[in-house]
């Protein structure tokens, strides 16, 4: 009986602009032959903002997959797999909620797999401080508004449902209790 699961081999069915899509052709320790679909995920970032005031920047947009309005932390994938994620966080702070802040005033926080049972999609989230006004530098598919908050406003909406986002649930509440 084998140790692990063994993979025998990875079959690309779809490439998009975001994942690949492959069938992997496992043999498990019993000697089965099963098939799981993966995703490759580059990777990505996020950032919590954190304004002088304490309180916490927010963007919503309308996230397709579960067609809805999201209200989350700022985040994105990195350009390219090399691409460390705090290049990638302090490009998607601004880009996204018209703050900058130098890249020394970015903390890691947290690191996270976002769905371990098909994904691979890995996001370190930064904490970011000292945040100076500029402009959104948005994607030409963005539509995104920023909001402010403090702590205890936006652990009540996780409470309450209206945050669904995995990623800012784990960020805010390892904030709380790393830095509240």
């Amino acid at each position: 009986m084998l140790e692990h699961p063994e993979r025998i081999k990875r079959e690309l069915v779809h490439k998009g602009a975001i994942i690949e899509l492959n069938d992997d052709t496992m043999r498990l320790p019993d000697g089965t032959i099963e098939h799981f679909d993966f995703i490759f995920h580059k990777g990505a970032a996020a950032v919590v903002p954190v304004l002088d005031n304490g309180n916490i920047l927010m963007v919503k947009q309308h996230r397709n997959a579960i067609d809805s309005y999201t209200l989350e932390i700022p985040a994105g994938g990195k350009n390219g797999i090399d691409e460390p994620t705090l290049d990638c966080a302090h490009r998607e702070l601004e880009e996204e909620t018209g703050y900058y802040t130098d890249k020394s005033n970015l903390e890691l926080l947290i690191s996270l797999y976002t769905t371990v049972a098909f994904c691979n999609e890995k996001i370190d989230i930064y904490v970011a401080k000292n945040l100076v006004k500029t402009t959104q530098h948005l994607d030409d598919d963005e539509f995104i508004d920023v909001y402010e908050f403090s702590v205890d406003e936006l652990m009540e909406m996780i409470y309450s449902g209206e945050i669904v986002d995995a990623k800012t649930i784990a960020a805010i509440s390892t904030y709380k209790l790393k830095y509240c």
